[in-house]
């Protein structure tokens, strides 16, 4: 039997749902916490996953600055409201699909092949499996995003320390940190002139000779790079 109560609530026996307007209902069981279950039976974690996607797509499409949180709703099929619930900000939206492509990445490859993948994603990022948030979506995403302001600088930095710390594994002189960050510098600038800019001739140029030429210099800073790279890879 469902009974409506004064103040709104909708009462099936002892369980009230209350409505709210993230479009969502609360369900208080007595002797229990209180838990949210999106309209329709969405599982939280499917909604999370949408919005991770849907972010994904657009701060690569437009980057950080012009990707709203209303489009990036919309296109996740769900309220802005439960954007916030999940992430708190666009901010940290931001730094986790950043994050969960690199992380991946790091966890991964070897130290030695690092620099080879991050530039092949850059050069020829691999298709996403089902439209899915990967590696080289995020680092698009980044650097479409890079110069965006301090809230972006801020979600990506932590990634940064990350892929500086495990390059600077790949030399044993006393400066390699320096060299790791040399080195990483000149990643980031190879593909904010190739993918953002689209300068040519970089940004019709082969990935294999691309990569030849860029691990041959990068030699010279890090130790145990792979002479020349492995073409199609």
């Amino acid at each position: 039997m469902t009974r409506t109560r004064a103040d709104g609530a909708e009462t099936a026996g002892r369980v009230p749902v209350r409505r709210d307007g993230a479009g969502e209902r609360s369900v208080r069981r007595e002797g229990a916490g209180e838990r949210s279950v999106p309209d329709g039976g969405a599982r939280g974690g499917d909604t999370r996953e949408r919005l991770l996607a849907a972010a994904s797509a657009l701060f690569a499409e437009r980057g950080y600055d012009r990707a709203t949180v209303r489009e990036i709703a919309a296109r996740a099929g769900v309220n802005q409201a439960l954007l916030f619930r999940h992430f708190g900000s666009k901010q940290a939206l931001f730094g986790e699909v950043v994050a969960q492509g690199g992380y991946d990445q790091l966890r991964s490859t070897p130290p030695e092949r690092l620099v080879e993948a991050v530039l092949r994603s850059l050069l020829h990022p691999p298709a996403d499996p089902a439209g899915a948030p990967g590696a080289s979506r995020s680092l698009k995403t980044m650097l479409r995003s890079v110069g965006g302001g301090d809230e972006v600088s801020t979600a990506v930095a932590g990634l940064g320390e990350a892929y500086a710390k495990a390059l600077a594994e790949l030399s044993t002189r006393h400066d390699a940190a320096l060299r790791a960050d040399l080195a990483l510098s000149w990643l980031l600038g190879i593909g904010l002139t190739r993918v953002v800019a689209g300068k040519r001739p970089l940004a019709d140029a082969d990935p294999d000779e691309v990569c030849r030429l860029v691990l041959g210099t990068l030699g010279h800073l890090l130790d145990g790079l792979p002479e020349g790279g492995t073409p199609g890879t």
